[in-house]
């Protein structure tokens, strides 16, 4: 009886001694052309709403497309005043770095060939092949470098359009942001890049939901494909279900490949990888959908730290899953 109650008094020492958290704030707007969602335990007890605002408008300022005054369209279109600010370069040699380990397969020059199939800003489509091969020699990452903070292009048709890591690259600025006042636990989201550090006002582990790749599948988070628990990591998904068009009954999807032009085919219907940071996972997660189920696994096997979870079809067209075992040790709930 001695050591049970010595047990109980420590245990009850122990859980008076810690500091009852603070309330959660939750902050939600408008940045990028999407949604930005984001909840942090307000220890400093400051409303960081205003500062979050400021960041991601700045953050427009230097990689939007959609802002002709940006850094990136000021290089898309040729100005030469033009220079590269920091958050720019980190996304440019992001970009370097994904387009080598992938063979190509990740690259920020497809932009144009993009709009051409309509995904995107500008004028109506038109994919016709001729067409495409024509933009197709203005893609390609060995077309475009940096010296200093110059931009220089091999071609002034050579556009950048970094959105397949932007998103994730403005979700770690959040984060950096959190961490540079002292907070410890908060679940940044924007666009659907996540990336949680610490826990939640439940004292948990973040938990992510993973939409379930189906066509009418509209609305994010109403039917979940499976449920992963993040510990101070990031998790971005991409996928075909929901940017696509059909034409003479052929479906066409967003992500395209850098190196035919066309439309990716393939089985893998989404992808989600969790990484230390969200710039990675972004940038992974749109090159696996473009290489497929097997080329990524031969991909995953040169990269140290990335966790997937893939839906994919088999020759039947039913659905099936792939996962490392770091990502099986995440998932709390799924779907057959």
């Amino acid at each position: 009886m001695k050591f049970i109650g010595l047990a109980l008094f420590v245990l009850l020492f122990l859980t008076a001694c810690q500091p009852k958290k603070s309330e959660y704030m939750k902050v939600s707007g408008f940045a990028q052309g999407t949604t930005y969602s984001i909840t942090y335990e307000n220890s400093n007890n400051q409303d960081y709403s205003q500062d979050i605002d400021s960041i991601l408008k700045a953050f427009n300022r230097s990689l939007s497309i959609y802002d002709s005054t940006s850094i990136i369209s000021r290089i898309n279109n040729n100005d030469p005043t033009a220079e590269a600010d920091d958050w720019f370069i980190q996304v440019f040699n992001k970009s370097a770095e994904v387009n080598a380990s992938s063979g190509g397969a990740f690259d920020i020059t497809v932009g144009p060939v993009c709009k051409a199939w309509g995904f995107g800003s500008g004028p109506v489509m038109k994919h016709d092949t001729a067409y495409i091969d024509s933009l197709l020699q203005f893609v390609g990452m060995d077309k475009v470098k940096l010296e200093g903070r110059k931009v220089i292009k091999k071609y002034s048709g050579v556009k950048l359009d970094v959105n397949a890591l932007a998103q994730g690259y403005s979700t770690d600025l959040v984060c950096d942001f959190f961490k540079s006042k002292g907070l410890k636990n908060y679940l940044v989201e924007i666009g659907g890049e996540v990336r949680g550090i610490g826990t939640n006002a439940k004292d948990q582990f973040w938990h992510i939901g993973i939409d379930r790749p189906k066509d009418d599948n509209m609305m994010p988070g109403s039917d979940l494909q499976a449920i992963v628990e993040i510990n101070n990591k990031a998790l971005s998904t991409s996928g075909n279900y929901r940017s696509f068009f059909v034409e003479k009954g052929v479906k066409y999807a967003h992500t395209i490949d850098p190196k035919t032009g066309f439309p990716a085919r393939n089985t893998l219907l989404s992808a989600s990888v969790v990484s230390d940071d969200c710039m990675t996972a972004d940038a992974y997660a749109t090159t696996f959908m473009v290489l497929g189920v097997e080329k990524s696994k031969q991909l995953l096997s040169r990269l140290p730290g990335i966790e997937v979870y893939f839906v994919y079809t088999d020759e039947q067209g039913n659905y099936e899953v792939f996962f490392t075992e770091g990502m099986k040790a995440m998932i709390l709930e799924q779907k057959k």
